[in-house]
């Protein structure tokens, strides 16, 4: 009788512990959606406002359906305190997490990044750094420095280049040909001359002579060529990589050029899905740069319009979600502006764009009839080497600094007839001896 007791009694105490280590388990599982998702896949949200409270609401809005929390915040990139609130709530919601950084100070992130790599280990994925970066010299202002001289040069969103020398003399190179120079005489006082391509010249003070040609002028110009642009981007870039590339994995997005943001170092690129650009041509561009150079790549939606409502409709997102996927995208992100005094407490995204999220992520992400990467580049198109044409329309500039002519036309032309008729089956990459072609490839279509 004892024996049969005891026997009851020791069957009984594995069953509690069994019992016990089972419900252990199922509590130490993340509380949101990691635990079904595609670990090869990530999805979610990049959330730009400054508010604390904003981005932990965001988090659960999504996390059921989601498995990455992306801070992209103008203000709290520079509050650590902030970053680690918020990352703390998002991974305990099951998210990986990624924090932004428009700039940095070493010393001090270099703290912080070993603290997060230690508080968090891989379930943060790396660090979102900077954006735009290769798509700003088609548009807008941007700073290099003459590694000889320590001349600095600015390209403008005007398609200008100004040289500020040490010696205090600056000129300004416009696009139309026109040089314009700037000659200190005094710490008040200065001689401005402009210098046109048929050798006129033209000073603002009388009895003053020209101290130099436009000829000699222009054989000083930096940027002469595709060659000269891409050499100062990657040495630039590199430089501010070296650090954040011995601690992590570097991500960014932009809207064209991508082939030159891996160039520079980036591990992911995502190429930002809007402003009416071709999601064909979007892809084609980011997919071909990523598997060239054997990086990740990925899609971010951004805005269709620059007023209300700023985003498509949930449906379209859905579908450049899905087609995305299908195309292998490893991220897939939804940007989420925050306005000031905007009355909608989940900012640019609404109802119908977080039931698009869901939708995707239940019948695409978690569906094993739907294969990722499924669509299959077997086709390329190779561009000249160092083209930096935004390729947004027939006479886009190149490189922000030079006009369209007759060889970027044919580029434009070549560019839209492969992609009607390849589509999705097309990969876009640049001729560069660095880089070998996948074997994938079957068809090769080379600009002569």
């Amino acid at each position: 009788m004892h024996l049969v007791l005891k026997k009851q009694k020791i069957f009984f105490v594995t069953i509690l512990l069994i019992v016990i280590i089972i419900l252990s388990t199922i509590l130490l599982i993340p509380s949101g959606s990691q635990q079904n998702a595609d670990p090869s896949v990530f999805v979610g949200v990049s959330y730009g406002g400054n508010s604390v409270s904003e981005a932990k609401q965001l988090v659960d809005k999504v996390k059921s359906y989601t498995n990455l929390f992306i801070l992209q915040s103008g203000n709290l990139q520079r509050n650590p305190d902030s970053i680690d609130e918020i990352g703390d709530y998002a991974i305990a919601a099951g998210l990986y997490f990624m924090p932004y950084f428009g700039y940095y100070v070493e010393e001090s992130l270099s703290v912080w990044l070993d603290s997060a790599k230690q508080r968090w280990g891989d379930r943060m994925l790396g660090v979102y750094y900077r954006d735009e970066l290769a798509g700003k010299l088609l548009d807008d202002y941007a700073t290099f420095t003459n590694p000889v001289t320590g001349d600095t040069i600015r390209t403008t969103r005007y398609g200008d280049i100004v040289v500020e020398k040490t010696t205090g003399v600056t000129i300004h190179y416009e696009l139309d040909g026109n040089i314009n120079m700037y000659e200190p005489i005094s710490d008040s006082d200065g001689v401005y001359t402009t210098y046109y391509p048929n050798g006129t010249i033209t000073l603002q003070q009388s009895g003053v002579k020209a101290s130099t040609t436009y000829n000699q002028l222009y054989a000083d110009r930096p940027f002469k060529n595709g060659d000269d642009v891409v050499k100062h981007f990657i040495t630039r870039t590199e430089k501010e990589f070296t650090f954040l590339k011995n601690s992590s994995i570097v991500l960014s997005s932009d809207y064209a050029l991508y082939w030159y943001d891996y160039k520079a170092g980036y591990d992911v690129v995502l190429t930002q899905l809007g402003w009416n650009l071709s999601l064909t041509q979007q892809i084609s561009l980011c997919r071909g740069a990523a598997v060239t150079q054997k990086k990740d790549w990925g899609v971010i939606i951004t805005w269709k319009y620059t007023t209300p409502p700023y985003l498509a409709s949930g449906d379209e997102i859905y579908n450049q979600l899905k087609t995305s996927y299908e195309c292998g995208a490893k991220y897939l992100l939804l940007f989420d502006l925050y306005e000031d005094g905007s009355s909608n407490r989940y900012g640019t995204l609404k109802n119908e764009h977080f039931d698009a999220l869901k939708r995707f992520w239940r019948d695409v992400v978690q569906n094993p009839n739907t294969v990722h990467g499924v669509i299959k580049a077997d086709t390329v198109l190779i561009l000249p080497m160092n083209f930096g044409g935004g390729l947004r329309w027939r006479e886009d500039t190149v490189w922000g600094i030079f006009t369209h002519d007759e060889t970027s036309g044919k580029i434009w032309d070549l560019t839209q007839t492969s992609l009607n008729t390849y589509g999705y089956t097309l990969d876009i990459v640049y001729d560069d001896p660095l880089y070998s072609l996948s074997p994938d490839y079957t068809t090769i279509i080379k600009f002569q």
